[in-house]
């Protein structure tokens, strides 16, 4: 007999699909700054600031969120938020003035990210393995890059051929006439809605994330006093500002001051994207044999030595070269940083540890969106926030280093 596929793929399957689309929609970003800045007559400071109020609303939400799917489910807020994000990202087709961009992608579609994000995703995944946990989050997590590799180019090539709002109109429809129906019908929060065990079955209390068990062995004030809560924070942080916040939303405009065509800059956003999802992959699957924190040093220092290349990428090959190695290290921080959180802190809400973690990811990308942007309102460059990158990048590594052995701690207990 053909042994059964487990429905926890079919759960991994549609939280891959939810990421990809909604924050597809996200990281594409990058693709309209230039048509914005021409049709509402802004420069890219004031675009930046579009991002900034974005991450800034996206951040805040995350502690929120947290919460929210504790009670009521992660089903509940995965599919309320792509809803919300696909009528919202529609809609703007239809703004006029740029105060109605700031509140249409600032706050309505960032409050949507917010909730179909890494937060509430992470929460359903854990509730359905206790084993294979780390590929789990890596196959999850590779939605982001899917998003990535499939939406920003196809945004760039549709913003070229035809416009920007027949763009939006196109993501509205993918988003409220595909993806919401999927997740309504296949999404599920906990094993038991299908009669099954998790993946590894119930091996220990802690391990699934149960609806309304708000009860925990830590209070918040001694949550905030762990050095590991902070070792994880900050790095997270510093990440946040050289991924999404720098690099989602400056690459493109950065590849088009180099001289880069649509094309090549699109096919570096590809192959940026294809790796990444390869990345992603790999850390899930290496975070499931190997030392996460150690993971993380090495990502880290990778991801510094890659904005050394951009800073010289003045032909293709470079920028290639760049979008190969930054693709690798890019998303691959997030599965070992997720699963030293459920290590670190088991007995306490997931949902809530990890939208603090996603929380300091946002403040971070909030700065590395509106800095930048900023820098280059008045210097015409960017090569200030890249070197800026590159040492903070470098603490980030030495931060991660720092941080305990989980399994030592368990071995002490």
């Amino acid at each position: 007999m053909k042994k059964k596929i487990h429905y926890a793929w079919v759960i991994v399957f549609v939280t891959f699909l939810t990421l990809l689309a909604v924050q597809g929609v996200r990281l594409s970003f990058g693709a309209f700054v230039e048509p914005w800045e021409r049709d509402f007559s802004m420069d890219r400071g004031e675009i930046s600031l579009i991002s900034t109020l974005s991450f800034i609303v996206y951040g805040l939400s995350q502690p929120i969120i947290g919460r929210l799917v504790d009670k009521l489910g992660a089903r509940t807020i995965l599919s309320a938020s792509t809803l919300l994000v696909g009528v919202s990202i529609f809609l703007t087709s239809f703004i006029q003035y740029p105060w109605q961009l700031f509140i249409l992608y600032g706050i309505f579609i960032s409050i949507g990210v917010g909730g179909a994000s890494n937060v509430a995703a992470t929460v359903v995944v854990t509730n359905w393995f206790n084993q294979k946990r780390g590929l789990a989050f890596g196959i999850m997590e590779a939605g982001f890059g899917a998003g990535q590799m499939l939406l920003v180019p196809g945004s760039l090539m549709l913003i070229h051929w035809f416009n920007w709002k027949l763009t939006v109109t196109i993501l509205g429809i993918f988003l409220t006439i595909i993806v919401f129906p999927i997740m309504l019908l296949f999404l599920r929060n906990h094993p038991q809605d299908k009669g099954l065990l998790p993946i590894g079955g119930n091996i220990g209390e802690g391990n699934t994330i149960r609806k309304n068990d708000n009860k925990a062995s830590l209070s918040v004030g001694e949550i905030f006093q762990k050095k590991e809560f902070w070792l994880l924070i900050l790095p997270f942080g510093l990440c946040g500002f050289t991924t999404t916040g720098l690099m989602d939303t400056h690459l493109i405009p950065y590849s088009h001051d180099h001289g880069f065509s649509t094309n090549v800059t699109g096919a570096a956003v590809s192959v940026l994207a294809g790796f990444n999802i390869i990345g992603i992959l790999m850390s899930g699957l290496i975070a499931d044999r190997w030392s996460s924190r150690k993971m993380l040093f090495y990502l880290y220092i990778t991801r510094a030595l890659s904005f050394c290349i951009l800073l010289y990428s003045h032909n293709p090959t470079l920028l290639l070269i760049f979008a190969v190695l930054f693709g690798l290290v890019d998303f691959a921080t997030v599965a070992p940083t997720q699963l030293l959180a459920t290590q670190y802190f088991k007995d306490y809400s997931v949902g809530f540890i990890l939208g603090w973690l996603f929380l300091s990811h946002q403040i971070g990308s909030s700065l590395g969106a509106y800095l930048p942007g900023l820098i280059y309102s008045h210097l015409g460059s960017y090569n200030i926030p890249f070197y800026f990158s590159i040492v903070i990048l470098i603490i980030a590594s030495i931060l991660s280093g720092l941080l305990p052995d989980p399994y030592k701690k368990k071995k002490a207990k």
